[in-house]
């Protein structure tokens, strides 16, 4: 009985493999698998380290940019949105929102499947300097969270997610992050996670929100709540919520965790809003003074 149980499980196992073999993405998970299990991620081998990068000259965390009122009036703002896949889905709402406004664009930097807490498979850190470094920009819309709930190494030891060291660690990428923009002169605006679907998953987010709310706080960075906005009236997780017009409308994915477009947007528009008012595009534009008339002949 023992022997054919065995078999049955070799064949299985087998099966997954071969299956995960004949996909991009399960081919890449071979390579660095990363399913979550509890608060882990599972490995087949330790985790590779990344080859360190060079020391990066940051600013102080409470070093002074440039407003954006101020970059607005020197030419164009460059707006980058940076996370994971909700980032992506942030991103598209940012677009919409700000598709047609004189002097600003709004580019994708965001990546799927990376996050804070495993710099040995995307070292977020040493990506966003490449990438700031190939195309600079004035504003750094970020948000990450949704791959975080799993352990961080932090070389001497790895921290279990949520626990006091976890939340040292991760706070300590956040600075360095914050940091690492503020060295460039660019602005930095994060945004929090949404409300999640399942119970065991939104208490996960809601610690990574309290983290990264606190940093920004002691960073004098704006941070842009977006729990409430994606709840119901009782607090609670909900796919169709009303819209500006009161009419319901399905705001979540199936997964229930990222959004439909219509939610993407309804996490944009706060964000968007107050980019516009920090960057003085709220206000009516002032009328243009009538030419004097000629003097009489």
């Amino acid at each position: 009985m023992r022997a054919g149980i065995n078999a049955l499980t070799a064949i299985f196992v087998v099966g997954v493999l071969a299956g995960l073999a004949l996909t991009p993405d399960g081919r890449a998970w071979l390579r660095n698998p990363t399913v979550m299990l509890g608060d882990h991620a599972a490995a087949s081998a330790p985790p590779t380290r990344a080859p360190a990068a060079a020391a990066p000259v940051v600013a102080p965390a409470g070093a002074v940019v440039t407003p954006l009122s101020a970059r607005l009036a020197q030419g164009p703002l460059r707006i980058g949105v940076f996370g994971d896949s909700m980032a992506d889905g942030l991103y598209a709402g940012l677009y919409r929102d700000l598709q047609g406004t004189p002097n600003v664009s709004v580019n994708k930097f965001s990546q799927v499947s990376t996050g804070l807490s495993r710099y040995d498979y995307v070292d977020i850190h040493a990506r966003t300097q490449a990438q700031l470094d190939e195309q600079p920009v004035d504003v750094a819309v970020l948000l990450f969270g949704t791959n975080d709930a799993q352990g961080i190494d932090t070389g001497g030891a790895v921290h279990r997610f949520g626990t006091d060291g976890w939340k040292a660690a991760y706070a300590a990428r956040i600075d360095d992050l914050v940091a690492l923009l503020r060295s460039r002169d660019v602005a930095v605006y994060w945004v929090g996670l949404p409300r999640m679907k399942r119970e065991s998953f939104d208490a996960k987010m809601a610690l990574i929100n309290d983290v990264a709310e606190a940093r920004m706080r002691a960073l004098g960075v704006p941070y842009i709540e977006t729990t409430a906005l994606t709840s119901n009236d009782a607090g609670g997780y909900e796919a169709y919520l009303p819209n500006e017009a009161g009419r319901r409308v399905l705001m979540r994915a199936n997964d229930g965790i990222h959004m439909s477009m219509a939610g993407y947007l309804r996490l944009s528009a706060p964000v968007s809003a107050r980019l516009k008012r920090d960057a003085g595009l709220d206000r009516p534009a002032a009328p243009t003074a009538l030419p004097a008339a000629a003097p009489a002949a």
